[in-house]
């Protein structure tokens, strides 16, 4: 991270705000582990003969090229000016920096016969002069270099290149928590939002749960923002890391004597942006804060800072931010504006603005000052739904509105649920079947219950219930103790075994078997019917007697 450029302090905000920032200038992340690269200068030089054959002269001295020519005909192999290369084929390239795979279909003059794949390579590199390119994620892999027919491009990969071989290192940038994952249970799939506003394409669907490739994220942090249930944590820094580095910064800021301040959230993407005279030109009370990537920053960050007495949030974005970060941060935004709305704030303390454009900074000139007067003083955990708890908590107790609840946005990871009582037998397969235990059974009563803060509105329960008795339902409810207490959504009394009068199921369960069972071979004489009636260990007993004639059957 860089240094700031000395900003103005011309009242007491800007003098309060220099003092801040020179005591707390950048969040202390807690140190994760490291993903490790290693390039031993393989470079594979995709595109036509001529503009291939010219990057691989330029580079040849510091590489060892290999170049791809794709084309209509069967794949071959050959040499050109002393190089290897392969002409022609269907090529399929998969990988990252230090191991990119290319499989390159090799065709055949039998129309009757499949195409037969060329053995895979390995590569560390690749320069990609063809259009469409091989890989076509919204963010390249690491040692990926798609430069089409853009000469400034090429350029600047010529220059950068020759130095990309070595070991090299990032941060792993994610924790997962496959317990509390709302993707999939039991073969059915709920959630995909990570898989769905991941740019890098680095998460994938391994079933009932997600997998993360460490070596093709690189830390956009948009799917930790769409986690519903906080399965999915950024790790460096994490956002008790940085909620820890904002609240300090606020409190130094309120301490030498600043009023309502807010905050500017940025990255390396928009460093220059901003640098280049926005930052100059901020009201004295806004106060940046640079962070490892904005998509990273979610809608618990936001409301904790609103909570710590920050009066706005501002995100800055640029036109190179990828499609899937900037929906999903449009997203959350607008389910915390749902929240705050519904709390009576509606003076947009949260905005998002792309400092690509010249007029930026004409978008932070009307933001809400004096609004939150009192600042929160809890430690936040690096728990997504704890944060955010804690932090509506504090606010709804200024709130202008005293309503407790409100609708939200459809796909808000907050709601209730609707039951149709008429359907529902209590199977509790949608117990069975949810990541938070928003659902729970109620022991030896015949009872399903519900609360409302677990649930994250994966809709898991929906497609589970044989019924299709369950509906999710999005809003927030501001009554902390009823959203966290246990509801009863159904009841029954227990439907007792006619042999020994042990409970073991429910009259609606007991129904519909009937229901289901009445055309069926095995259930067509009344002594069978009656067997339904039994628990299990009664109803073998009676088969057993039935078949042996060593007894009478049940009556």
């Amino acid at each position: 991270m860089q240094d700031l450029p000395e900003l103005p302090a011309n009242t007491g905000d800007g003098r309060a705000r220099a003092m801040a920032l020179g005591q707390h200038g950048s969040t202390q992340a807690t140190p994760t582990s490291i993903v490790t690269y290693l390039s031993r200068g393989r470079l594979l030089i995709v595109g036509d003969r001529e503009p291939a054959m010219s990057a691989a002269r330029r580079l040849g001295e510091s590489l060892r090229c290999t170049l791809l020519l794709p084309g209509e005909a069967d794949s071959k192999s050959l040499r050109i000016e002393g190089l290897p290369a392969i002409e022609g084929g269907s090529p399929a390239l998969a990988g990252n920096l230090g191991n990119f795979e290319l499989r390159v279909e090799a065709g055949t003059d039998d129309e009757q016969s499949p195409a037969e794949p060329r053995q895979a390579e390995v590569f560390d590199l690749v320069l990609d002069l063809s259009t469409p390119r091989l890989i076509d994620y919204p963010v390249p892999p690491p040692g990926y270099y798609p430069v089409g027919a853009d000469n400034a491009a090429l350029e600047r990969a010529l220059e950068t290149l020759p130095e990309m071989t070595g070991e090299f290192e990032k941060p792993k940038f994610f924790n997962y928590d496959p317990n509390i994952c709302a993707h999939g249970n039991s073969g059915i799939e709920g959630c995909r939002r990570c898989i769905d506003a991941c740019p890098t394409v680095a998460i994938v669907s391994m079933g009932d749960k997600v997998e993360v490739n460490p070596y093709l994220c690189q830390g956009g942090g948009s799917c930790v923002v769409a986690c519903p249930s906080g399965a999915m944590t950024y790790a460096f820094p994490t956002v008790s890391d940085l909620l820890r580095h904002v609240r300090e910064l606020l409190a130094a800021y309120r301490e030498a004597g600043g009023e309502s301040p807010g905050l500017l959230f940025y990255d390396a993407h928009s460093r220059n942006a901003i640098f280049d005279g926005m930052l100059t030109q901020l009201p004295e009370h806004t106060i940046p804060v640079e962070v490892e990537e904005v998509g990273s920053v979610g809608i618990d960050a936001w409301m904790a800072c609103l909570a710590y007495g920050a009066d706005s949030v501002i995100l800055s974005t640029t036109d190179g931010t990828p499609r899937q970060v900037l929906g999903e941060l449009e997203a959350q935004l607008g389910f915390a504006t749902a929240i705050l709305d519904g709390m009576g704030f509606d003076g947009g303390h949260l905005r998002m603005i792309n400092v690509s454009r010249g007029d930026a900074i004409e978008e932070v000139g009307d933001l809400p000052r004096g609004v939150f007067q009192k600042s929160a003083r809890f430690a936040a955990p690096n728990e997504k739904r704890m944060i955010l708890r804690l932090a509506i908590d504090h606010l709804y107790t200024q709130a202008p509105s005293s309503r407790r609840s409100v609708p939200m946005p459809e796909g808000a990871p907050f709601g209730e649920l609707k039951i149709d009582k008429n359907a529902c037998t209590l199977c509790m397969g949608c117990v069975s079947v949810c990541p938070t235990a928003a659902l729970s059974a109620g022991g030896d009563l015949p009872q399903l219950k519900f609360v409302e803060w677990n649930c994250v509105q994966c809709g898991l329960c929906e497609i589970a219930c044989p019924e299709d008795a369950l509906t999710k339902s999005p809003r927030f409810h501001f009554d902390t103790e009823a959203r966290q207490k246990p509801r009863i959504l159904k009841e029954e009394q227990p439907f007792c075994c006619i042999s020994c009068g042990k409970p073991f199921a429910t009259q609606s369960v007991l129904d519909v078997m009937m229901k289901k069972l009445e055309g069926h071979w095995m259930f067509q004489d009344e002594v069978s019917r009656r067997r339904l009636q039994m628990c299990d260990h009664c109803r073998v007993k009676d088969m057993f007697r039935s078949e042996s004639g060593t007894g009478e059957q049940s009556h």
